[in-house]
């Protein structure tokens, strides 16, 4: 069934509605959210509709009662067979057999909007995602979020929204002077000062790479014993491993180590200091660029963190007008629990510097001061703490916070054999999106990473990531369109061609139950997009692109697409070539499906395999 007859299905209902409202049969403020349902069982029909049992309370009576009522205030309609009430009040439609095959010429109709829908056209929504700080190349815990971000993306735009993509840079702060003192230490070091390396500065690769284009560039011009760096600095954190495995703290503090490196190279470089700041995030973030592009993931706003600090102050000026700022013990707090939050927050510290959520308050009103109708924030699972703050001050400024909406995305674990890999930014030793993706190829990360719930774990497999097996789900959907673009090849070199038009007068040869679960199935498909659209869950359309391949492979295992005559050198009959075009039809219908749904998940739908 096309999108256009499920239309014209729920309308024929929404005219039943109305007449019994005119009745009395159902109050007249009624609103009906019944729900129409591709059926799995073919005894009950092609589809079903729950709007007896949604309705029964309202109209005070029981289910089955009103959906007779329902069912006999059904207008007629040239499309529908029969409809038959089943169980407490379920009511079954069945289709004529022209009505049937109505998708396939949707589908060829339309072939790469199939699917498409223009419901949410005019509204504006802004999706900010990955958006992790610029101190380090993406690591494979980023990449769900880059994959989940990009295609809840495509899948809102396939359904009508505006949409903008979003990364917001964190260059403000104290985690970017650890960078850029970490850069500045490794410089020194490349010039042959003798350093110790604090435990909490940054230990990757990439900031020794730095360090040396710094070195290449200017020598040794910014370079100050390391003495006079470690200057009155406290000492750096000892451990020791006590009698039960666990690392206990000796002496020292790490925190403040690295806060009087920083203090002391921002005193001794001066203005330079910002040299080196700049020159760690440029490279880092032209990496991360650079990554994410590779990996089909594209923005059409970077938004710097620097660039709303001149709003933060009018922000809070708002909140404190409101009544919803005071003072404690010389700091401001934002009463966050007049709004459901469990604590009220700082935003302001006592030496008057804001804080990273006063910067993410100012970051939220400039959201929706850019008229924005809906925001979805994808962050990581350890952000969950962090949303009733925010919603906090949304409800705080005026703003309806349910134009706001959250996905938590949770971790992903990386496995090679039995060795679970590590992946912690500052000592470098983790690993990079990049690395994933150069072992097991773009199409099975971005697949892997949305197959599931976001609020569920992932273990990555690499091994069946690359195999090239019916487990390994890429290689079987991507694997369903390359044998269909195989069976046309076969069919040109046999000196055959495709004829759609008689395969579509011989269309009601396709009577094979298989044939017919295929074509209920390929007209699931534009409710399966506004179902994952609208949820934010990419996973629906995976599983649905997996249930089509599975379908599509049980059917051409246990079905002839081209004759047999073919192969053995005989003149197939006029009966083999109807059947034979009508069954290439629908699998030309699969491949498009196939290529729209692997389109939106930002795969390839490769031709061959």
């Amino acid at each position: 069934m096309s999108q256009a007859q499920i239309d014209t299905l729920a309308s024929l209902f929404n005219a039943a509605v109305q007449t019994l409202q005119a009745e009395g049969a159902l109050p007249a403020d009624w609103q009906n959210n019944s729900q129409i349902t591709r059926t799995k069982d073919a005894s009950h029909g092609d589809f079903a509709s729950n709007i007896a049992m949604t309705a029964a309370k309202a109209a005070k009576t029981n289910p089955r009662a009103l959906a007779e009522k329902i069912v006999a205030a059904l207008p007629d309609n040239q499309d529908i067979r029969q409809v038959d009430i089943a169980g407490p009040g379920f009511i079954n439609v069945f289709l004529n057999a022209e009505a049937k095959f109505a998708v396939l010429e949707d589908i060829f109709a339309k072939q790469d909007s199939f699917g498409l829908t223009d419901q949410f056209d005019g509204q504006k929504v802004q999706v900010e995602f990955v958006s992790a700080n610029p101190t380090s190349s993406l690591h494979v815990g980023h990449g769900r979020g880059a994959a989940f971000g990009m295609s809840v993306s495509n899948l809102l735009e396939a359904v009508g929204y505006d949409v903008t993509r979003e990364y917001y840079v964190n260059d403000a702060g104290r985690q970017m002077d650890i960078l850029a003192t970490s850069t500045y230490l490794r410089y020194l070091q490349a010039n042959g000062e003798t350093i110790v390396f604090p435990s909490n500065a940054y230990k990757g690769d990439y900031v020794h790479d730095i360090a040396e284009t710094l070195k290449t560039q200017y020598g040794n011009s910014y370079v100050h014993a390391f003495e006079q760096v470690a200057k009155e600095v406290v000492l750096d954190a000892s451990y020791e491993i006590d009698a039960a495995g666990e690392k206990q703290l000796i002496s020292g503090d790490k925190e403040a180590h690295i806060d009087g490196l920083i203090a002391n190279s921002k005193e001794l470089l001066g203005d330079s200091y910002q040299l080196f700041l700049n020159a760690a995030l440029t490279g880092i973030l032209a990496d991360i660029k650079d990554d994410l592009n590779d990996f089909g993931v594209h923005y059409q706003c970077w938004f710097h963190e620097k660039s709303i600090e001149a709003e933060i102050e009018p922000a809070l000026k708002i909140l404190e007008d409101k009544g919803y700022l005071y003072e404690k013990e010389g700091n401001i707090w934002f009463k966050s629990t007049d709004f459901g939050d469990e604590k009220d927050r700082v935003v302001r510290r006592a030496n008057g510097q804001s804080t990273y959520f006063a910067s993410d308050i100012a970051y939220h009103k400039n959201k929706f001061d850019r008229g924005f109708d809906k925001v979805v924030n994808v962050w990581g699972a350890d952000h969950h703490g962090y949303v009733p703050r925010v919603r906090a001050a949304l409800l705080a400024l005026g703003i309806d916070a349910n134009r706001l909406d959250v996905v938590l995305v949770q971790f992903v674990a990386l496995w090679r054999g039995n060795e679970k890999a590590q992946m912690s930014s500052r000592s470098g030793d983790f690993v990079t999106l990049r690395d994933l993706r150069q072992e097991v190829g773009n199409d099975a990360a971005r697949f892997y990473y949305v197959a599931r719930k976001p609020e569920v774990h992932i273990d990555f497999d690499l091994e069946l990531a690359k195999s090239q097996s019916k487990d390994n789900l890429v290689y079987y959907i991507q694997y369903a369109h390359a044998r269909v673009c195989r069976v046309l090849e076969k069919l040109v070199t046999s000196g055959l061609e495709v004829d759609d038009a008689i395969g579509a007068q011989h269309q009601q040869l396709l009577i094979a139950p298989s044939e017919e679960e295929l074509i209920k199935l390929l007209g699931a498909y534009p409710a399966t997009l506004l179902r994952a659209a609208t949820g934010y869950e990419p996973h629906i359309l995976t599983n649905y692109l997996k249930e089509l391949a599975a379908l599509f492979h049980g059917w051409y295992d246990g079905n002839r697409i081209l004759p047999i005559s073919l192969t053995s050198g005989e003149t197939p009959t006029e009966d083999e070539l109807n059947l034979m075009q009508a069954r290439l039809r629908l699998s030309k219908a699969v491949r498009q499906v196939l290529a729209n749904g692997l389109n939106l998940l930002g795969l390839s739908a490769p031709t061959s395999m």
